[in-house]
């Protein structure tokens, strides 16, 4: 977060969620072979 921080307007929103499934377009790999 102090990062990403400067205190002004514009500073916006981080959303974290969970994920369920991954799939790497490219090679087709899913799962965590796609991470």
């Amino acid at each position: 977060r102090k990062a990403a921080q400067t205190g002004r307007i514009g500073d916006g929103k981080i959303f974290v969620s969970n994920i369920e499934e991954v799939v790497r377009i490219r090679t087709g790999e899913t799962g965590i072979d796609a991470i």
